[in-house]
């Protein structure tokens, strides 16, 4: 990498793309610009935030059955 690192970073940087690295034929991990990676990831640290707060803001608590059955209910639209 480090030879190609500016060919590499012009990917990132001016065209927006991920780069995806390979060993031995495999997938083995993907780079990302700190833009990119943000969009993807600002929306989820912000609803965890949120829900931070309402955790600390009540008593209640859920079993992690409970919780999987309301999310199990919720894909399957009630059924």
């Amino acid at each position: 990498m480090r030879n190609k690192f500016p060919e590499i970073e012009n990917l990132f940087i001016k065209e927006g793309e991920p780069v995806y690295l390979t060993k031995n034929g495999y997938g083995s991990m993907v780079v990302l610009s700190l833009e990119k990676y943000a969009e993807l990831t600002d929306d989820i640290e912000l609803k965890l935030d949120e829900a931070d707060k309402e955790a600390d803001s009540t008593d209640i608590c859920y079993t992690h059955n409970e919780v999987f059955s309301k999310v199990k209910e919720r894909i399957n639209g009630g059924r």
